[in-house]
């Protein structure tokens, strides 16, 4: 682990690969191996952005486009993409790649579609460690981009440094804007597809979300006039710099302020607690909890016993 953690700080893409494999890993020894590669890796930042929005409202074409102006910058980008998986099937299309063409060329970017499986809130269960994997490699920008899912998908706001929401013109108004779960979350929100016939319909979308957004409660680690709503267009790559611009001074004034460093270790203590969630969930798996569950749960499927006197008894057990 030693070795691999080396060759992940020197910038090896393979390494890198190799590592968000074992990550990802289910595999018990696997993840023994992975605590001590996290350990070993070196200390190092990349601003994080969560990128959420609706399926079809064009995020791996914003994320293509906006990468390849963070990389004509002198920047290195990794994006990180979270694939929805079959409740059926369990498997996931990872088609991500083959949106982002120009992109996945680029020397100095690197894309990883991963499947969500069962997990909700937009990311998949490991995507905080391959944030970590990514910035001991040396990128210097690290894009989340969610499955996609609506007003729930807030998780990724626990691992990232700016949430931005896309989103597309004519969809919705100043109440939508007002709801409280996503849109409240946001940092930026951009409209996309601000080109061609829709320019004039987005150019109205941008301010009815501005007028909403003036209704929300103002936020501590926010300066005056953010959250902010702006026109972008993925296809043209109108509103690109406008939004990294003002995406670098949000994040320079909390660094000034000292919010950027009380989020990250807000986000570590979130990122502590949620592993002993996933720990004390993992031990009712195995023997002998896994056989009292069973014993449980046939008898609430077969009416002999409340759901939630079982789930006591259940509790009890792992005391």
């Amino acid at each position: 682990m030693h070795d691999l953690a080396q060759k992940l700080a020197q910038g090896d893409r393979r390494a890198l690969a190799r590592a968000i494999t074992m990550v990802e890993s289910t595999r018990p020894d696997h993840r023994a191996r992975t605590i001590d590669l996290i350990a070993a890796l070196p200390d190092r930042q990349a601003l994080r952005i969560g990128l959420s929005g609706t399926p079809g409202v064009g995020k791996s074409t914003f994320i293509e486009a906006f990468g390849l102006m963070l990389t004509a910058k002198g920047l290195r980008v990794a994006v990180l993409a979270v694939d929805p998986s079959s409740a059926r099937s369990g498997g996931s299309i990872l088609g991500d790649k083959t949106r982002m063409e120009r992109l996945s060329r680029d020397p100095n970017a690197y894309i990883r579609p991963s499947p969500s499986r069962t997990e909700l809130g937009g990311v998949a269960r490991r995507t905080r460690e391959t944030v970590r994997l990514c910035e001991a490699a040396g990128f210097d920008v690290v894009l989340i981009e969610t499955v996609g899912v609506g007003q729930s998908e807030t998780m990724v706001a626990d691992m990232s440094d700016l949430f931005v929401l896309l989103l597309a013109p004519a969809g919705g108004d100043e109440l939508q804007g007002v709801k409280r779960g996503i849109m409240e979350m946001a940092d930026l929100i951009l409209v996309n597809k601000a080109d061609g016939d829709l320019k004039a319909t987005a150019m109205r979308t941008v301010a009815d979300y501005s007028g909403a957004l003036r209704l929300l409660r103002k936020r501590p680690q926010d300066p005056p006039g953010y959250p902010k709503a702006l026109p972008v267009s993925a296809v043209e790559g109108t509103g690109l710099d406008t939004s990294w611009d003002e995406m670098q001074q949000l994040v320079q004034w909390r660094r000034d302020h000292g919010h950027f460093d009380r989020r990250r270790a807000e986000q570590a203590r979130s990122w502590f607690l949620a592993e002993v969630r996933a720990g004390l969930l993992s031990r009712l798996s195995q023997q002998p909890a896994a056989d009292r569950l069973a014993s449980l749960a046939d008898e609430v499927g077969a009416g002999r016993a409340d759901p939630v006197a079982a789930a006591a008894q259940m509790l009890d057990t792992l005391r």
